[in-house]
């Protein structure tokens, strides 16, 4: 008995010393440059903005000649981007989620109507103009949050319905007319304060500018150092996962369109200042070009990825490309062109980097 044990166990001795020795190596292989640039991209979103826009400035400075780089074009270009910047930044909350608002303008334009009628035609006092404002502003966003939540609609239908819904309540209360800036200014010019110039030798900022890069440096701090911020992405990464873990994802999505009203509601009050005056058809355009800041920013329409910072840059971006090709003497068809490209670009990027991922 002992003899073939000790016969069985040469046999295993054998066996092993003949077997693969080699460690498994885990280390990660050498990257292509290509791959190393991928990754570098994929930890860094905000990154892809900030180098088409230094390219942008670089190339249109070239094209267009001293005229761009003068302070009075560059703070234009500020201005020019402040509302659409305002309403990315509420744009990009919902994206983030991977949602959509396709309402975000009419809910601009709705508000500044109900601040104007309140505080103008009606003779309320500014300010409680400017809460009830916020206060509809926040409660359209509640509109949006509990239709996609409750009735479980898709973020494109509900927003895409809400967008008309608030187009027609604004040609209702206005009944399709302006506020003209005199009657604003005598009865209510705290309405145009956002539309403040600060003048600095040959630049020219408004508070509105200011208000733009204010929010978004709050919601990066929102989003990046608390747990709230933290339960919006993971939503937009993984909603069933968020929800294993213990967040309660509906009740952050309703929050999320319950800010992006409120932000619109500032826009609002900015776009005021802006114009000079209250319009219920300005600022149509306004979802679509909401969305090709966030786009072009590297905010991926996936969720659970990007920057809130990088949707300022993309309104930068587009304000860079616009200035550019019109001092440059191309044509506004041939602006828009340029634009498209963009969107499908940074699309094409994101898609790319996302890669890394997979």
């Amino acid at each position: 008995m002992a003899e073939r044990s000790t016969a069985s166990g040469q046999e295993f001795e054998q066996t092993l010393n003949q077997s693969d020795t080699s460690v498994a190596d885990f280390a990660n292989k050498r990257r292509a440059p290509l791959q190393r640039v991928q990754h570098t991209l994929h930890a860094n979103p905000t990154l892809v903005p900030i180098i088409v826009l230094a390219v942008a400035i670089v190339a249109f400075g070239l094209i267009a000649g001293e005229r761009f780089f003068t302070p009075f074009n560059l703070t234009l270009i500020m201005q020019q981007v402040s509302i659409i910047g305002i309403l990315a930044a509420a744009q990009s909350l919902v994206i983030i989620t991977a949602g959509i608002d396709l309402s975000v303008a009419a809910i601009m334009v709705l508000i500044s109507v109900i601040m104007g009628n309140l505080g103008v035609s009606l003779g309320v006092p500014t300010v409680l103009a400017l809460l009830l404002g916020f206060v509809a502003g926040a409660a359209a966003g509640l509109l949006n949050g509990l239709l996609v939540t409750k009735i479980k609609l898709p973020p494109f239908i509900v927003t895409l319905g809400t967008w008309n819904i608030f187009f027609a309540l604004n040609l209702w209360l206005s009944g399709a007319q302006s506020i003209r800036s005199q009657d604003i200014d005598a009865n209510a010019s705290f309405l145009k304060f956002f539309g403040t110039n600060i003048i600095l030798g040959s630049a020219r900022l408004t508070y509105g500018s200011l208000l733009m890069i204010a929010i978004f440096l709050v919601l990066w701090y929102v989003l990046n150092k608390t747990a709230w911020g933290r339960h919006v992405y993971m939503i937009g990464d993984d909603k069933e996962a968020a929800e294993m873990a213990g967040i309660r994802t509906n009740r952050t999505l309703v929050q999320v369109y319950m800010v992006a009203g409120f932000i619109c509601a500032i826009a609002a009050w900015a776009s005021i200042g802006r114009v000079g005056a209250i319009s219920p058809q300005s600022f149509y355009e306004g979802n679509l070009s909401s969305i090709t800041a966030v786009v072009i920013g590297g905010i991926s329409l996936f969720g659970g990825r990007g920057s809130i910072l990088g949707a300022l840059f993309g309104a930068l971006i587009v304000g860079v490309f616009e200035s550019g090709l019109r001092l440059a003497g191309v044509d506004v068809l041939w602006q828009v062109f340029a634009t498209g490209w963009l969107i499908i670009i940074a699309v094409a990027i994101d898609q790319w980097i996302r890669k890394v991922s997979a």
